[in-house]
């Protein structure tokens, strides 16, 4: 007896092994199709900030000695002049364009109180009542010109604020009007728009005073009304509210205020913004502990949901995309610019594409730590070279694909401009090396760090670096062949298979 129960346990445990095992086999065959997203799916933002220059987040290395100087609290002492960036830079627009075909959205609080100036005389000293700020003919062209040379279809949005209201406060669209109409004269299109950015913070955001989800549904009346007569190709977003749902607390206007107030808006597609934390610099707690948890990079879907919900009860069917995320609001953590992230960065792609969502736009391309690039030399950070990864493989299918175990995600979508190849993706987020069997032969792109925080990502075991150029290198597969792989401990992998 005792003999047979040994036996028996050890069958068991031999059973269990076996059990688990089986699970690291991917079995593409199987896996049905779920959806589709966008060709310009991994998309990016440059703030309207950035354009004009402004105060924008300082360097963490920079922050006490500003604020000894400026002698400020609160935001204002966390921000500081930029100057406006150069859209014309050979690099930026090389390593730019390697990620299209993108939408690239100017937006963000700046474009709220901004005043056109429609000419090209001097540059005005003063900004016009009701303005904060002023955008020329020649940084917008900038912006349009740089959209041409790397594939981008332009996303924006527009002033809000006191200086778009006639002497009785209704709400007026000669400026939007001015800067469409502009774009066109100079071979350029404005693909998309949200009428301003993120009405859940409008008070944050210059609208005026005790603004409300009646004013908007007023405002975006005027709004949609003049854009489709005038404009009818300008895809109209909306709302671009961000942090409700438990993730971000203190919004202004909530989004069923919005959504319900008469007359009801409507948009072509749904928007909506997502940050899981904010910065150290506003008061965040982000660790590298945190950053691997499942908490933490399931947290995206859980920012989805309350928006996908509001979305389904005021217009369902109509497509949803992200137009502004990032590790963590005011600028990101430190970590945001390491290898860490980029662990957050692919999962959430993956997350949100199974999930439906059409687009996600990353904020910022070159500026701040959450930036693809470094804001000083434009070299790429971890999540740059992620993302050009996703962009090379990664095609619009998305499949159903089942989670290898405990810690290690799986994303696949059909193989970039095939129609019967895949592409997988595992991220293995644990402190240990796991197994898998693949079915057949593939190219592997495997992404590892010597440690979690640093700048530098290794491609099957070489240094990522830029050519002497400073061009993109090519991102070239290993083959290996069918049977059991290993994919190291806190490492990434893109896996291409031309047929299944």
């Amino acid at each position: 007896m005792k003999f047979f129960k040994q036996t028996l346990v050890a069958v068991i445990m031999i059973s269990q092994v076996s059990n688990a095992f089986a699970q690291q086999k991917l079995n593409l065959k199987v896996m049905k199709s779920i959806g589709k997203v966008d060709e310009r799916f991994q998309s990016y933002n440059i703030e309207m900030c950035e354009v004009i220059g402004g105060d924008f987040w300082i360097p963490y290395n920079l922050i006490d000695s500003v604020r000894k100087t400026t002698n400020k609290k609160g935001i204002d002492a966390l921000k500081w002049k930029i100057e406006p960036i150069n859209l014309y830079e050979k690099k930026l627009r090389n390593l730019a364009a390697a990620l299209g075909p993108t939408y690239v959205r100017v937006s963000g609080t700046w474009a709220n109180a901004i005043y056109f100036q429609n000419n090209d005389e001097v540059k005005l000293s003063t900004v016009p009542t009701g303005f904060k700020n002023i955008l020329t003919r020649s940084q917008w062209k900038g912006v349009v010109d740089f959209c041409k040379a790397v594939d981008g279809k332009l996303v924006s949005s527009f002033p809000i604020s006191n200086g778009m209201r006639n002497e009785k406060g209704e709400y007026q669209t000669t400026q939007v009007k001015s800067i469409l109409d502009y774009t066109q004269s100079i071979g350029g299109e404005i693909a998309a728009a949200e009428m301003f950015n993120e009405p859940s913070h409008a008070g944050h955001g210059d609208a005026p005073k005790g603004y409300n989800g009646e004013a908007y549904a007023n405002d975006f009346s005027i709004f949609k009304e003049f854009a489709k007569k005038e404009y009818p190709n300008l895809k109209i977003l909306g709302p671009g509210s961000t942090g409700e749902g438990g993730i971000i607390p203190s919004q202004d206007i909530f989004v069923d205020k919005i959504l319900s107030a008469a007359p009801k808006p409507t948009f072509d597609v749904f928007t909506y913004h997502y940050y899981g934390t904010v910065s150290k610099r506003c008061g965040g707690s982000q660790t590298p502990e945190k950053a691997l948890s499942a908490e933490w990079l399931s947290k995206t879907e859980k920012g989805l949901e309350f928006y996908q919900n509001a979305r389904d009860k005021y217009m369902p069917n109509v497509p949803i995309w992200n137009t502004e995320t990032a590790e963590s609001a005011c600028g990101g953590n430190p970590l945001a610019a390491t290898y860490i992230d980029t662990f957050r960065y692919l999962e959430q792609m993956g997350r949100l594409a199974k999930k439906g969502v059409q687009v996600v736009m990353h904020n910022t391309l070159a500026r701040s730590e959450y930036a693809l690039l470094d804001h000083d030399t434009h070299n790429p950070r971890p999540n740059y070279w992620a993302a050009l990864l996703w962009g090379k493989l990664m095609g619009t299918e998305v499949y159903e694909a089942e989670n290898l175990s405990l810690g290690v995600d799986v994303f696949v979508h059909n193989l970039k401009g095939k129609t019967k190849g895949k592409t997988v993706l595992i991220l293995n987020t644990t402190d240990k090396e796991t197994n898998m069997i693949i079915p057949s032969s593939a190219s592997q792109y495997l992404l590892t760090a010597d440690e979690l925080t640093t700048k530098k990502v290794k491609l099957n075991g070489h240094e990522l670096l830029l050519n002497a150029n400073e061009e993109v290198p090519k991102l070239l597969g290993k083959k290996i062949k069918a049977g059991t792989i290993t994919l190291p401990a806190h490492s990434i992998m893109f896996l291409t298979f031309d047929k299944i």
